[in-house]
């Protein structure tokens, strides 16, 4: 018998330290709730663009900026549409805030760190 895997897309996310210790505890499996001044989560479609934010953006704001990449289920992700945020390859996704729980149960396996600056 096999077993049918599940499409899934890779995002990448730039984030800072307090929110990466929070993935940390939750066993790298999901994303923290946002803040009340943070309406949306914004995962990105690309690593350049996530390096980008995590090395010009994290690293002046706190000291040390992280780009993390994970998978989630394709058919999901099919419910946000693409946003383009400046320059052709300025791609990501607006997830609202109280959708969060949902789009963390479709995150499949692990968040992973793949890239840190100081």
């Amino acid at each position: 018998m096999t077993s049918r895997r599940r499409a899934t897309t890779t995002l990448w996310r730039p984030t800072g330290p307090e929110e990466l210790e929070l993935v940390r505890a939750s066993g790298w499996r999901a994303w923290p709730p946002r803040l009340p001044e943070q309406p949306i989560f914004y995962p990105v479609l690309n690593e350049d663009y996530a390096i980008r934010i995590a090395r010009d953006w994290n690293v002046p704001h706190s000291g040390v900026g992280y780009v993390t990449r994970f998978e989630v289920d394709s058919d999901f992700l099919a419910r946000y549409p693409v946003r383009q945020a400046g320059g052709e390859t300025i791609l990501e996704l607006w997830v609202p805030a109280e959708e969060l729980e949902e789009f963390n149960a479709h995150i499949v396996g692990a968040i992973e760190v793949v890239r840190e600056f100081r």
